[in-house]
């Protein structure tokens, strides 16, 4: 998958709000974070507690730059939970943990501006 991060690309074709709706955007809590020196480029791999319903899934994230691993556990962040799970190396990552470009290209967190339940869908 190739994701064009410059914030001057054009946008990406028109959806109908159906099709929307079927990519379930959860958030959940951060509880457990380890380094993933496996990966092709840095990354953590993390365990994402969705609450009762979804429960803990992995996700391996290229978030190194703007999140030191001491810092994460605790955060709650938003990710994609009805993709496929996905090997990368010897991890497999079961949700598309989802963040922003900064200026220089390094992901920052998609995260709630103030804590919510676990597992809350976005809408």
């Amino acid at each position: 998958m190739h994701v064009n991060h410059d914030s001057t690309a054009a946008a990406a074709p028109t959806i109908d709000f159906d099709t929307f709706l079927k990519v379930d955007i959860r958030v959940g809590t951060i509880i457990d974070a380890k380094p993933f020196p496996e990966a092709r480029k840095p990354a953590w791999r993390l365990w994402i507690d969705f609450g009762p319903v979804i429960g803990v899934r992995k996700s391996s994230a290229q978030i190194t730059e703007n999140h030191p691993l001491e810092t994460l556990v605790g955060q709650q962040v938003a990710a994609v939970v009805n993709f496929p799970p996905r090997q990368i190396g010897p991890v497999v990552s079961e949700v598309l943990t989802l963040g922003f470009p900064d200026a220089e290209g390094k992901v920052v967190l998609m995260q709630p501006s103030k804590a919510v339940p676990n597992g809350g869908r976005l809408f």
